[in-house]
């Protein structure tokens, strides 16, 4: 069951990473480019997740996801700073 969620969850985040980028081609908000790339990083810290959990299991990936995930968070912290204010 435990591998379901994970792939669920990988699914879920690159699903949002796409819909917010597509919509940022279209509108060029600088908030959803932000956002976007923000859930690009969950996403690749996801599958990340999920190769740790269910492929590989002699070695362990932590640091790796959680230095992607917090990459990802900075990156929306940025754009939520700094270009929110912007018009």
């Amino acid at each position: 069951m435990a591998p379901i969620v994970h792939v669920f969850g990988a699914l879920v985040t690159l699903l949002c990473a796409v819909l917010l980028l597509r919509h940022y081609a279209q509108t060029r908000s600088r908030l959803l480019l932000w956002a976007g790339l923000c859930f690009v990083c969950l996403a690749a810290a996801n599958t990340l997740l999920l190769v740790d959990v269910v492929f590989v299991t002699d070695r362990d990936y932590y640091d790796a996801r959680l230095w992607l995930a917090s990459a990802g968070m900075a990156l929306l912290m940025y754009g939520l700073i700094w270009e929110s204010d912007r018009p």
